[in-house]
């Protein structure tokens, strides 16, 4: 059943530090060509954050744009859900509220913080569709990323690939006949596959720690791949269609090569794409809602097309979700 909500608004905020493969592969790999690093990855370039460069100021900056773009200001809003695979800000209080703060909302909207992964940015999205669906008022969905605080050149696999960045969108209310709304959803965890990806918490470990893969870049791109495709099909069994019935397929993009596994593995054709990790790098719960963004801008997305966005990360999580855009 499509739950009646609709994409109002969508906004992106990047670091404006812009660090090119070239000066990572200097640092990571001092004995393996730019070009080389390049082609492995995927990625030429992506931001990290400086100094006042948090995951609140990149969180309140893509909310912003995405009211601008709904034609909405920031006390319409009655939920903003924050979502990030790094920790935020602060482990207390939620760092939701330092962008509320930043928004100038002050005791008229709620505001939470939730850690899925790379599989955030869905989870908070099927949260306020629900939501809204139920008679709450418009939600900002953001997710915000500052990897490159987490990582060192000694953990040459993650140095090479994580970005830093922050998108949001605003969800609400579905006048009656547009058809807008999420037509279905899928999203699962399995925990005993945690350990692929992970940040351990300093307080536990009492050490600096680095964001760290646990697995081989093989079995880690098997294990992603088999989940999304996965939860894509489950998602799109759930809503009666196929991939041909999707206008627009936006899935999560860690790498280049994954992408293009990922691609070839559901048979989407390359105009329904919408390829980020090229210029923003690895961003976890920030990169299905860069792609979407970017796509939402662009002037292809007519009433009636539906959008098909997938997401894995460290957890394991894992999810798919279907949207149609209303009139």
């Amino acid at each position: 059943m499509l739950l009646p909500a609709s994409l109002l608004g969508t906004g992106t905020a990047l670091p404006s530090r812009v660090v090119t493969t070239a000066e990572v592969a200097a640092a990571a790999y001092p004995d393996m060509p730019a070009a080389d690093l390049i082609q492995r990855t995927g990625i030429r370039e992506r931001r990290w954050a400086v100094d006042g460069e948090t995951h609140a100021s990149l969180a309140i900056e893509a909310v912003r744009k995405a009211l601008d773009a709904a034609g909405m200001a920031a006390s319409d809003l009655e939920r903003i859900v924050l979502t990030y695979c790094t920790g935020g800000d602060m482990h207390l209080p939620a760092t939701a509220n330092a962008v509320g703060d930043g928004l100038g909302l002050h005791g008229t909207c709620d505001l939470f913080d939730v850690n899925n992964a790379c599989t955030g940015f869905l989870t908070a999205l099927d949260m306020a569709a629900r939501c809204v669906a139920t008679g709450m008022g418009p939600v900002a969905v953001v997710a915000t990323e500052v990897y490159s605080r987490h990582l060192h050149p000694a953990e040459r696999r993650s140095y090479a690939v994580f970005g830093d960045g922050a998108a949001a969108a605003i969800v609400g209310p579905a006048m009656p006949g547009t058809g807008a709304g999420m037509v279905s959803s899928f999203l699962r965890n399995d925990g005993v596959r945690r350990g692929s990806v992970s940040l351990a918490h300093a307080g536990l470990t009492g050490e600096q720690e680095w964001v760290k893969f646990g697995v081989s870049n093989k079995a880690l791109s098997g294990e992603a791949t088999d989940a999304l495709v996965d939860a894509v099909h489950q998602a799109l069994g759930r809503a009666g269609l196929t991939i041909d019935d999707m206008d627009w397929v936006l899935p999560h993009q860690p790498n280049g090569r994954m992408l293009e596994i990922v691609v070839d593995r559901l048979g989407v054709p390359a105009d329904k794409l919408v390829p980020v990790v090229d210029w923003v790098g690895s961003i976890g719960s920030a990169s299905v809602p860069v792609s979407l963004d970017v796509l939402m801008r662009s002037g292809r997305v007519r009433p009636g097309h539906r959008v098909l966005l997938a997401a894995v990360g460290s957890g394991i999580g894992y999810g798919a979700v279907v949207w149609q855009v209303g009139a």
